[in-house]
């Protein structure tokens, strides 16, 4: 445990940031698997999830939950993902 004052406030500051990027990342992860299985199902709403994960992709990217190019990828595997199964 740290013992100067300001190490001790960042402690704290980087277990609240560390809560909040968990949350993100698990609200990213369900939309993917979301969107796989409306994929895999060829649902009627599969355009919707699609987009909604591809969104939830690029907010974590600005956001600094991921890498710029771990969003790249993993948009373009679902939209590769899509594209097959509208074909």
């Amino acid at each position: 445990m740290p013992n100067i004052k300001s190490a001790k406030k960042r402690v704290l500051v980087s277990k609240a940031n560390y809560e909040h990027n968990k949350a993100y990342r698990s609200a990213l992860r369900t939309s993917l698997k979301k969107a796989d299985a409306a994929i895999e199902a060829k649902s009627s709403d599969m355009d919707v999830v699609v987009k909604a994960a591809v969104k939830n992709i690029d907010k974590a990217a600005s956001k600094g939950i991921i890498h710029k190019n771990n969003a790249a990828r993993k948009k373009s595997a679902l939209v590769t993902r899509y594209n097959k199964a509208n074909a």
